[in-house]
């Protein structure tokens, strides 16, 4: 069962297979003989995609919280044990992975080097119960409903930043509405049709300004890299810019506009106890020091 599920989440018996460490046809197999077992088919397969039956899918809502529970009772073998162990499967935005995960991650697993640990970059709202994850990682504001979440990292901030170049070329802006006659550059999220605004706030209102600019990107740390090539303006997480600023190569304008907001949390699914490998995660997250 937990075969089948993992191949009608991928869509794909190679992919599933990898992640179960099992031959995709040693999978193929085993889904069969649940086919077999259950007298319905319950994926279409063809030579480009693999997908769910009417039945399938019916039959996968009613095992999910089943196959839930189980993983449930092995990750509290880990209490017997005392030492985490099996994989911690982790769904975190792209900005949070690279301003706040990675810079820490060395020391987390250096602690737990029984621990394998899978980081899926997602600036979606995904699915933790459904797709497999322990825990999400996300801001304050876009979390998902009817999670237990607990903030660390402290307060975060956006700046305005742009190299000393692009300002020998242009003035500085004194206001966001200022930004209408700079190149700004833009990012697109993934899947998105519209281009992310600039985000400001001023006297306790909150309001979003559409810039223009010539570069359009995809990936913040690209975003960062363009600004400090004098190619235009960028509004960035303070910290991924903090050694940039202090060292000259970038410049913040707009300031007084680009308050403190609450910042990260990492959520999961409500349940009695929390996993060892989830809950030495959340303790290290809590216990670093973020300036």
């Amino acid at each position: 069962m937990l075969g089948f599920a993992r191949v009608a989440h991928f869509g794909s018996f190679t992919r599933a297979a990898a992640e179960l460490e099992v031959s995709p046809s040693a999978l193929s197999q085993s889904v069969r003989a649940l086919e077999t077992k259950l007298g319905v088919r319950l994926l279409n397969r063809t030579t480009r995609q693999v997908a769910l039956t009417e039945h399938g899918a019916r039959f996968l809502e009613r095992i999910q919280p089943g196959l839930a529970q189980i993983q449930a009772a092995f990750d509290d073998l880990d209490e017997v044990r005392h030492r985490p162990t099996g994989r911690l499967r982790i769904n975190v935005g792209r900005t949070a992975l690279r301003i706040m995960i990675e810079p820490k991650l060395p020391a987390f697993m250096a602690l737990y080097p029984e621990l394998e640990v899978e980081l899926f970059a997602d600036d979606t709202l995904a699915d933790l119960v459904g797709e497999g994850f322990d825990a999400g990682i996300r801001l304050g504001e876009s979390l998902a409903r009817d999670m237990v979440a607990v903030p660390f990292g402290g307060p975060q901030r956006q700046v305005i930043v742009g190299a000393p170049a692009y300002f020998e070329r242009h003035p500085r802006p004194a206001t966001p509405q200022d930004l209408a006659g700079h190149d700004c550059i833009r990012l697109r999220l993934p899947g998105a049709r519209r281009l992310y605004p600039y985000e400001f706030s001023r006297d306790g209102r909150d309001f979003d300004v559409e810039v223009q600019g010539r570069l359009i990107l995809n990936e913040g740390s690209h975003i960062l890299s363009a600004a400090r090539a004098g190619l235009g303006l960028a509004q960035v997480f303070e910290p991924s810019a903090r050694a940039d600023l202090r060292e000259g190569r970038l410049i913040e304008v707009l300031s007084p506009w680009q308050p403190p907001f609450p910042g990260f949390h990492i959520y999961y699914p409500a349940r009695k106890q929390l996993p060892m490998k989830l809950r030495v995660f959340v303790d290290f997250l809590r216990a670093q020091s973020w300036e």
